[in-house]
């Protein structure tokens, strides 16, 4: 995979995801991802229990397209 070049204040951990999408709990992030294979993937995986982090503005266009 190549490697991404991403605007720092862009990035968001799960919960900036939950707060842009409504979600009471930063792990419900996890949730959506599975019940939504179209969902953003994170820029940013350090693995298992580990930081995860997405582009904001990713979210937020996935969001208007799902209402």
């Amino acid at each position: 995979m190549a490697n991404r070049v991403v605007d720092l204040a862009e990035l968001i951990d799960a919960r900036g995801v939950a707060d842009l999408l409504g979600l009471a709990q930063p792990n419900t992030v996890s949730l959506y991802q599975r019940r939504y294979p179209d969902m953003p993937r994170p820029v940013v995986d350090l693995g298992r229990g580990r930081c995860k982090m997405w582009l904001r503005n990713e979210i937020k266009v996935w969001q208007q397209h799902r209402t």
